[in-house]
């Protein structure tokens, strides 16, 4: 598994004792947990001073920092020649943090839904699902087959202008919503103006230290687990099907909990949109960008269509409920995940 810590790590501490490996993982965890409340806390603070909605936010700056693990992988992998690996973190993720994080979420409490802020956040983040889909199919209707596919060079690079002008966009209207504001504003004197934008330094430094650490963290943890796994004699496929995506979207994980206990949903909701949208854009187009990245035939059967599943329900019920997500929605993404973990389980058996 492609790491930011080496691997030779975690077997040198197997070689003295598991249970040194042990303890590195709890660290892990516990510094994950601590990072995660101070990036939370940062972020919530930050909106504030910038008089942004904290969706906005989730979905640009702690949407950056939680999608770093998927887009180190892939690109990696993509440069090693490894494009299943590449594209299948990336797809991978948008489905682990849809279905299973946000479902998560939807369970454990009620989540607020800004109409108008996730409208245009949704349908982005469906655009670039979709095109993604539309890309592959489109390459297979041209080579009449679903076997040796690639995405090429040209892709990547487009999904990169098409990340930019995402960025762009929703910078713009979180400029728009704020600009709104300044009337009533206006007699705000100089040193206040400076005190808030010295408050917004200050929590912008702490939240890219905790999201640094958070991403850091994970890696730990994930690697640690790995390790652990190999030990015990969890087979090599499994542990490809089912931690390598978890693993990257722990970040996005741990700030989805966090937000909850803090009882801020909406970051929550716009960081699991906004690492969606850049795990397609992003992850796959960098990675694309550097080597053009295979498309095992099974996307075609499962993943793929898995993904626009869960990303045409999540923009369904956006459209279609009230001021909050309700619990039954999030118990129906949960069902997929699980039973998307039960077909690739199957799947992973009859390959071997």
């Amino acid at each position: 598994m492609l790491a930011i810590i080496p691997e030779a790590l975690y077997g040198g501490l197997l070689s003295h004792s598991p249970w040194l490996l042990w303890a590195w993982a709890v660290g892990a965890l516990a510094v994950l947990g601590a990072a995660a409340d101070r990036a939370v806390w940062a972020a919530v603070r930050l909106a504030a001073e910038l008089g942004m909605s904290r969706i906005v936010i989730g979905a640009t700056i702690v949407s950056l920092g939680t999608t770093a693990p998927e887009v180190s992988v892939s690109v990696v992998a993509a440069i090693r020649g490894q494009g299943g690996l590449a594209l299948g973190n990336a797809v991978g993720s948008v489905i682990c943090n849809t279905a299973l994080i946000f479902g998560l979420g939807c369970v454990l409490t009620q989540l607020p839904i800004d109409r108008a802020v996730l409208r245009r956040q949704s349908f982005m983040h469906l655009a670039a699902v979709v095109s993604l889909i539309g890309i592959v199919v489109i390459l297979a209707a041209a080579s009449g087959t679903v076997h040796g596919l690639a995405i090429p060079r040209g892709v990547g690079v487009a999904f990169l202008g098409a990340l930019a002008a995402y960025m762009y966009l929703t910078i713009r209207w979180a400029r728009g919503g704020l600009e709104a504001l300044l009337p009533a504003d206006a007699h705000e004197s100089q040193t206040s103006r400076r005190a808030k934008t010295h408050g917004a330094w200050m929590s912008f430094i702490v939240l890219a230290v905790g999201l640094a650490a958070v991403v850091l963290a994970s890696d730990a943890l994930v690697g640690s687990v790995v390790a652990l796994s190999r030990h015990y004699g969890v087979p090599e496929d499994v542990l490809a099907v089912t931690l390598v995506a978890f693993g990257t979207s722990v970040p996005e994980l741990a700030t989805a909990i966090v937000s909850v206990i803090r009882r801020q949903g909406e970051l929550m909701i716009g960081n699991i949109l906004g690492a969606n949208t850049l795990c397609i854009l992003w992850v796959t187009g960098a990675s694309a960008a550097v080597a053009p990245v295979e498309v095992p035939a099974s996307f075609f059967y499962l993943h793929l269509p898995l993904m626009g599943l869960v990303a045409g329900l999540f923009t369904v019920f956006v459209l279609r409920s009230g001021t909050h997500f309700r619990r039954r929605q999030g118990a129906g993404l949960l069902a997929i995940y699980a039973a998307y973990i039960a077909a690739l389980a199957v799947y992973t058996l009859k390959a071997q």
